[in-house]
């Protein structure tokens, strides 16, 4: 048998493989960029090697034999079967548990709908994600990866810079109707605010509101009232259901904007300089996987906000 499968057997497997799947001697040799007549030559000498035919020769068409179905199906799935195997070869350092742990908003709003693009490139690495706000601290050894939003300072962990974030005031349409026009920063006296109280590591419970109004020079404005949350996307939820005014960050916000679900009354938009960033452990990025989902991460933070 081994010497029956030759690598010659093999070259010409392969160009009956394609002429059985065209039918056809003509586009079969299209494929392998080669004449007609080759293809045709190569297949005969097959056939001589193998003892039986492969092809019915009819007028203007090709036609297996039996014994070239049975063969064309036997070397269809090996070829499947190998290109498979190479697949799994070469991806074998990229597969295994990769333990990524984000801010909830962060996980929800950014990565969830670009996952899939993830499992496509890496199919064989399996992702443990796990939810956590910014007020657990980061701890050495409980992530791969950390996707958190703060001011670059994560003592004994490096860090990744993804985006910088720009917040600034959303509302509901319907919060506008039955109330003094909101266009500059005192007619919010009117209209109630909402907090989120985990806006980031180690901001305040109004801190966005409070740095907001600082950098737009109007710091009067009394924001310590209204609803608070611990989550943004549930200070979100608020502002759509019409029960304030929020502050957005525009990496989470942009199909609620597009929608019209939410709307900016103030033109004024002002940067946190915090960052959401790729935290992880000295020597994290020598293995591999995680480089390659770490790199994924940074590819993706280039991509536009709206990916839906």
């Amino acid at each position: 048998m081994s010497r029956l499968l030759n690598s010659q057997t093999h070259a010409w497997l392969k160009v009956f493989a394609v002429s059985a799947r065209h039918l056809s001697f003509t586009r079969a040799a299209e494929e392998l960029h080669v004449t007609t007549g080759a293809v045709s030559q190569q297949i005969k000498q097959l056939e001589d090697r193998l003892g039986f035919k492969l092809f019915r020769r009819l007028p203007r068409r090709l036609a297996l034999t039996e014994e070239g179905r049975r063969l064309a199906t036997v070397v269809d799935d090996a070829y499947q079967a190998v290109g498979l195997e190479v697949k799994r070869l070469r991806s074998g350092v990229m597969s295994g548990i990769i333990r990524l742990r984000s801010v909830p908003s962060f996980l929800n709003k950014w990565l969830m709908p670009r996952l899939p693009r993830l499992q496509a490139r890496f199919p064989d690495i399996e992702l443990h994600v796990t939810a956590e706000d910014s007020s657990t601290s980061l701890r050495e050894g409980d992530f791969d990866l950390a996707l958190d939003l703060n001011d670059g300072q994560t003592p004994g962990l490096a860090i990744t810079p993804l985006i910088e974030e720009t917040i600034f005031p959303v509302c509901s349409p319907s919060l506008l109707r039955g109330r003094p026009p909101l266009r500059r920063p005192d007619d919010l006296a009117w209209y109630p605010l909402l907090h989120d109280v985990t806006a980031w590591r180690g901001s305040r419970d109004y801190g966005e509101w409070e740095h907001y109004l600082e950098a737009i020079e109007a710091p009067s404005v009394n924001v310590h009232r209204g609803y608070t949350f611990n989550r943004n996307h549930l200070t979100m939820e608020a502002a759509i259901a019409g029960m304030g005014v929020a502050i957005a960050r525009q990496t989470l916000i942009t199909n609620e904007l597009e929608t019209g679900a939410l709307i900016a009354p103030l033109e004024r938009r002002v940067a946190t300089g915090m960052h959401y960033g790729i935290v992880y452990t000295a020597g994290a990025l020598d293995d591999r996987r995680v480089r390659a989902v770490h790199d994924w991460l940074v590819e993706e933070a280039k991509r536009p906000h709206s990916v839906r």
